[in-house]
């Protein structure tokens, strides 16, 4: 058997219950943004780690290495807003081949800096070693939330409306500009930025946290299709989901029509957009929506609803039912 015949979530699932028994009360080990530790009464660890290895998250020659530094902690400090904590410490670990000069490293170093004092993150460790042929980074980051205010993938109810805090779709169409080696016209230049210089929705995902009607939460990080699954595997809920309702920048659409893409495609099964996608009750969304537009002068977008039902998603546009033929990325995966 390869492992492109189960993908990456079907060796997951090899393996994961077998530490079960390991696992103490209050823990929460594989299977959501972050694993779950108590620290005491009132409040829990989240833990998150994540591995970047050059070819297959990012092209050397087409990041800098300020905006990689960024990337390699940002996507870590999304898992953590995901849980609805606030980040506390981080480490990394790094294997460096020969090539890489110092003054490269140095500038690496000084993109993961300025994105850890924008949410005052110290790098607490980690460790270097060498690298035969590509760069291989890994960081791991430890969050603190209240345990009345963490929000699990298992959450979502029944009626729930299902939302997202941004654009889907940008930072996919960011990897078609890169590796089409398409011109950096404005819009094209916008999505790059979406792709190589994600923000993590931290100070959102703490407040949405400490809201009673927000359920369940994750952010995006393989797209709707394959991100909604986790939450509607881990609830035992069906969804159905609405692609007129998928926000879709004007920067997107407007690439999307010069270059022949399907902007909804991008959108539902693109990933890499490290938004935040959660479910809300539904008698409580209008008074949701008007305190989160106070607070961070965005709206927050309505894309579907959750279902009973087996675990599966149905897509409409305009009331029609309709098809979605991917999945999400996959590492591994059958193409």
């Amino acid at each position: 058997m390869d492992l492109k015949d189960i993908g990456e979530f079907g060796f997951i699932k090899r393996f994961a219950n077998k530490f079960d028994s390991f696992i103490k009360e209050e823990e929460l080990g594989i299977g959501d943004d972050c694993a779950v530790m108590p620290i005491n009464e009132t409040d829990n660890f989240v833990v998150t780690t994540d591995l970047l290895n050059e070819d297959i998250h990012f092209i050397k020659d087409k990041i800098s290495p300020e905006e990689l530094g960024h990337k390699s902690l940002a996507v870590n400090l999304s898992d953590i807003a995901a849980m609805g904590a606030e980040p506390k410490f981080s480490f990394l670990s790094i294997g460096i081949p020969s090539h890489v000069s110092v003054e490269y490293l140095d500038a690496f170093m000084t993109g993961f800096y300025a994105l850890s004092e924008k949410y005052k993150v110290p790098l607490m460790g980690g460790d270097t070693t060498k690298s035969a042929d590509k760069l291989t980074i890994n960081v791991a980051v430890i969050g603190q939330c209240k345990k009345t205010e963490m929000h699990l993938r298992s959450m979502a109810k029944e009626g729930d409306l299902i939302c997202v805090t941004g654009f889907l779709g940008d930072s996919a169409a960011g990897l078609n500009v890169i590796l089409n080696d398409l011109e950096l016209s404005p819009e094209n230049k916008y999505l790059v930025q979406k792709h190589h210089v994600p923000e993590p929705r931290i100070n959102e995902g703490m407040w949405l946290a400490k809201q009673k009607s927000v359920h369940a939460m994750m952010d995006i990080s393989d797209g709707i299709s394959s991100d909604l699954m986790h939450i509607l595997d881990a609830s035992a809920k069906s969804a159905h989901v609405h692609t007129e309702k998928l926000p879709i920048s004007n920067s997107l659409r407007n690439a999307a029509i010069k270059n022949n893409w399907d902007p909804v495609e991008l959108a539902s099964a693109g990933g890499e957009d490290y938004e935040l996608l959660f479910t809300v009750d539904a008698k409580n969304f209008d008074s949701l929506q008007k305190e989160y537009k106070t607070h961070f002068s965005e709206e927050i977008f309505i894309i579907g609803e959750i279902k009973q039902g087996q675990a599966e998603i149905s897509w409409f546009n305009n009331g029609k039912n309709i098809i979605i033929n991917k999945n999400g990325f996959n590492h591994f995966a059958k193409s």
